[in-house]
């Protein structure tokens, strides 16, 4: 009887071998990268997976991730919504970094083994949306039943800080506790700590940011001058990490964090670095030294999610912040911490199950400039500094349409030669004249002391437009604003 081999399954067919180029070497077919999760310090991994790298180059990055059981025997869970919903973790991790950068970046103290930050990454599933909500560290959380994974110790459930959950029980007590609270299933865990999140920043070469007024927080170290700034790996942890710029603490703190990971991901999509083989090599060492991810979180996923989100773009991710219902709720035993909306709140998270946006649609186009002073509480006189006629009339029109006090009484300026537009003001007022000079491109700033409230603009021959502004938001206590990724980053 003739001998046979019984026909080989698909899954022990050896993998097909690229069709090699004259000289040897495949076909290489790259992608441009378009997007990846925003979320502090594991942000990376992901843009990684954006640049349609190679199956194997990704198998060798997995062998490097550390891994971590972040689901096991859990039971009760929230059933599956549509889309993916990832954990993104932030932990301390200053025992890893160098006595120098300690002192450099005011990261004394012991460790606290606790989350820093703590996000919800929801991704739709036509993969062409990305939601980011932060959960409050200091958020009011009762931690479910569980064995102490140190002590062996039994808990009783209890109220605790929802940062503190890890310390208890790591990520899988983590990842409970956050679906306990939001009733949404988390698919995947990803964890970093500082240091790599620092090393990541420096080898992307910085971060531009932009603050329209002085940041200065004498417990992180942050201390930046208005006007525009290239953060590297240091200085970025400063100002993610701030929370005592001003009054609104780990709120106004996830705000800037979040303004920060839209510009990271201009960085990492806008730069190149990830299309130069040698970058890449250097981001991937970079970040991988402190990544950990639950077992199911692989190169396959990682290739998936590449491709899918290869046509993202910063305008189609949304961040927010979890409404809170009251401030400085106190729990004894456990401190002041910061009660959820159980309405506001469930409507959020009930979006993400449902896979729906979280914010209404708005046009796709060029963010209206955000200003200190509101138009409306600026009076301003116009002068036309130019010999054409009617100008200063028409600048006078064009102002009060975008909510400025005008006279209404335009002049001509004694010199009819002025080149440049000129916003003259009473130092007393310079929060208005920037305010103003927003709305004028190109305009220039003179302080005229004694000018009085009254703001006057002498029109040159450079003027084109009155762009339109408007004040910056202040929700109402315990309200995040939804804000796209291109209406966050420096523009």
């Amino acid at each position: 009887m003739p001998r046979t081999t019984p026909p080989r399954s698909p899954a022990a067919r050896p993998p097909r071998r690229p069709r090699q180029r004259q000289g040897g070497r495949p076909p290489v077919r790259p992608r441009r990268p378009r997007w990846a999760m925003r979320a502090v310090t594991t942000l990376s991994v992901l843009v990684l997976a954006s640049a349609g790298i190679g199956h194997a180059v990704l198998t060798g990055l997995e062998s490097d991730i550390a891994r971590v059981d972040a689901f096991r025997d859990m039971k009760n869970r929230p059933r599956a919504g549509h889309g993916m919903n990832v954990l993104l973790v932030g932990t301390d991790g200053r025992d890893r970094i160098s006595e120098a950068e300690r002192r450099a970046y005011r990261l004394g103290g012991e460790p606290c083994h606790c989350t820093d930050t703590i996000m919800i990454v929801h991704i739709s599933e036509d993969r062409e949306r990305a939601s980011v909500v932060s959960l409050p560290r200091d958020s009011y959380a009762e931690l479910p039943a569980h064995t102490d994974a140190t002590t062996g110790a039994r808990h009783r459930p209890h109220p605790i800080k929802l940062n503190a959950a890890y310390a208890e029980g790591g990520p899988q007590l983590t990842v409970r506790t956050v679906e306990q609270m939001t009733r949404v299933k988390i698919d995947h865990y990803l964890e970093v700590d500082f240091t790599s999140f620092m090393k990541t920043v420096d080898v992307l070469g910085g971060v531009k940011m932009c603050t329209a007024k002085p940041l200065k927080d004498s417990h992180s170290g942050l201390d930046l001058p208005a006007g525009t700034h290239d953060l590297n790996g240091g200085q970025a942890l400063q100002y993610v990490r701030a929370r005592y710029v001003d009054g609104a603490s780990d709120l106004g703190r996830m705000e800037r964090q979040q303004r920060f990971l839209a510009a990271l991901v201009d960085r990492a999509t806008s730069s190149g670095v990830l299309l130069n083989p040698m970058k890449f090599r250097d981001v991937t060492r970079a970040v991988l030294g402190s990544v950990r991810a639950d077992e199911g979180f692989g190169t396959d996923e990682l290739l998936a999610l590449g491709r899918a989100m290869r046509n993202f773009s910063p305008s189609s991710s949304e961040f927010t912040t979890v409404p809170i219902g009251q401030m400085g709720y106190a729990v004894e035993g456990v401190g002041s911490t910061l009660k959820w909306d159980p309405v506001k709140a469930g409507r959020l998270f009930q979006a993400l199950r449902e896979d729906r946006p979280l914010s209404a649609e708005r046009p796709k186009s060029t963010p209206v400039p955000r200003v200190e002073v509101a138009p409306s509480e600026i009076r301003v006189q116009v002068e036309n500094g130019t010999p054409t006629a009617g100008l200063g009339k028409r600048v006078d029109t064009a102002l009060a349409a975008a909510g400025f006090r005008t006279t209404g009484l335009p002049a001509n300026a004694a010199d009819t030669s002025v080149s440049r537009t000129v916003v003259a003001y009473d130092p007393r007022w310079d929060r208005s004249a920037k305010s103003l000079a927003a709305a004028l491109p190109g305009s220039e700033l003179r302080a005229v002391r004694g000018q009085g409230a009254t703001l006057k603009v002498i029109v040159g021959s450079d003027f084109r437009q009155v762009r339109k502004v408007r004040p910056q938001e202040r929700p109402a206590q315990g309200e995040s604003p939804v804000v796209r990724g291109d209406e966050v980053k420096c523009p």
